[in-house]
């Protein structure tokens, strides 16, 4: 039977509590996983023709029953989870076999294809358990993750977990709405008592819980942050967008925000896709602006979040405008905008001593912006042009540029999906810039880039595959 892939696997978390679990094998892996069991407080059936020194010392406290001799189905009798943890394959596989029959759940250890669960590397903190699963995949990484997480998180994440354990029917009790609940443990979790409970001052962190619990709290008042969400990879976000991102209530995000993006937001804020395209506006400008002022004044706390930065061609000055207007709170989370980013990822540096020494930040998306553009000051040379823009209009970009004296031979870079797995770079000649996107269907988010410096994406690429297209040289400056 073929297993699915290492993503597919659904993680979840066992009570074991006075049940029967089945580990088959009687050497170090064996011990180490009854141990946890026991500790989980499973009663733990071991089963093996013979069982080393430490499994032996348990099955004579009577803490494991001890099965003796080779596996048998009937072992599985009344048991909820087995392991398979021996060194020999034909064992394990017997036990697989066995428990597929009989819908129980099988782990057999180093061998992921023959397993139907995974038993994942644990962070213990008492009652805050953090698990990591690689699948079967790769274990030594959950092992490593595991030892770094395990420096990160002291005892008293666990202590603080029991104390909201103990409390959590007075904490529901006093915030029955979920979004005020939730306020209340952001603040808790930022203050006092985390840092008592850390110098062991349980009675002061108790006594500081109570205070916070019984303070009085003003009416959530509504606040909108325009947030940069970037290029694409979620390792560009700025801290300051990623706590912005995981105390939101509501999020209204562009087309072009990435789903990797996506998946590290708040898993419970709401999520309303606002994207506009070019022929499928999802939202007008004017939507989005009543979409945010709706949430705010609602007392909920609103992410515009846009691919990019909001205050490079993201209308982020119109949607402050409307929020000043209006008396609701808001601030900006810069991002990096898609000129950095995707030149960047190419590996082209914007300026250099050579060939560029400024850069203009462009957009033509459409017939009517292109015409409002100083040609003249695009077309000259010894300048980089970083161009957002729809792919439709590249032959008369191109063409335009040419026409107010930049040279055909100028080299271009078009960046598309930059920073992302699938990011692609065209490279050419301003003079076959529109067949050659055509030639490989560009298609958005792509960023142009016109001048000398495009070239070097033939040789300082690092990110992804090599450029597509014809190696151009490098002009020399004039």
């Amino acid at each position: 039977m073929g297993r699915p892939p290492a993503s597919a696997f659904f993680p979840v978390f066992a009570d074991l509590d006075g049940r029967t679990v089945l580990v088959v094998g009687g050497g170090t892996v064996a011990l180490r996983k009854a141990v946890a069991l026991q500790q989980a407080g499973a009663m733990v059936r071991v089963g093996a023709p013979a069982l080393n020194a430490e499994l032996s010392a348990m099955a004579g406290r009577g803490e494991i029953e001890h099965l003796s001799g080779r596996f048998a189905p009937q072992w599985l009798d009344d048991v909820w989870l087995a392991i398979a943890a021996t060194d020999d394959d034909e064992v394990n596989r017997a036990v697989a076999q066995a428990g597929e029959a009989r819908r129980l759940w099988v782990n057999v250890v180093d061998d992921a294809r023959a397993s139907t669960v995974q038993i994942p590397a644990r962070v213990d903190r008492g009652p805050l358990q953090v698990a990591i699963s690689s699948g079967g995949a790769a274990p030594m990484l959950a092992r490593h993750l595991r030892e770094t997480l395990e420096t990160q998180l002291d005892a008293s994440m666990g202590e603080l977990a029991q104390l909201l354990g103990r409390e959590r029917g007075r904490i529901r009790a006093r915030f029955p709405q979920l979004g005020a609940r939730r306020r209340f443990f952001d603040r808790l979790l930022r203050g006092a008592v985390p840092r008592l409970l850390r110098k062991r001052q349980h009675l002061a962190a108790e006594r500081e819980f109570i205070a916070q619990l019984n303070a009085e709290i003003a009416a959530p008042r509504g606040s909108v942050a325009l947030v940069g969400a970037g290029p694409g990879d979620p390792g560009l976000l700025t801290l300051r967008a990623l706590r912005v991102l995981n105390e939101a209530d509501v999020i209204l995000h562009d087309r072009l925000v990435s789903e990797e993006i996506l998946q590290v937001v708040r898993r419970d804020a709401q999520r309303i896709e606002v994207g506009k395209q070019a022929g499928n506006h999802h939202a007008t400008q004017e939507q989005i602006h009543a979409l945010m002022l709706e949430h705010a004044h609602a007392g909920k706390r609103v992410v515009r979040l846009k691919g990019g930065d909001p205050f490079v061609f993201g209308r982020g000055g119109e949607e402050l405008e409307v929020l000043r207007d209006a008396g609701i709170d808001y601030e900006v989370v810069p991002g990096i905008t898609a000129a950095l980013a995707c030149a960047a990822y190419a590996g082209v540096p914007l300026t250099h001593r050579d060939h560029a020494q400024s850069v203009r930040l462009v957009t033509a998306h459409c017939k009517d912006s292109s015409d409002t553009l100083d040609w003249q000051a695009l077309a000259q040379e010894r300048q980089t042009l970083a161009v957002y823009m729809g792919v439709a209009g590249l032959d008369r970009f191109s063409a335009k540029l040419i026409e107010h004296g930049r040279a055909a031979s100028t080299p271009f870079a078009i960046v598309e999906n930059g920073s992302r797995p699938n990011q692609r770079v065209i490279v050419g000649t301003l003079s076959e810039l529109a067949e050659r996107a055509r030639e490989h269907d560009v298609q958005s988010p792509a960023l142009l880039i016109v001048g000398e410096v495009a070239s070097m994406a033939d040789t300082l690429h690092w990110f992804g595959d090599a450029p597509l297209g014809a190696v151009v040289a490098v002009a020399q400056a004039a």
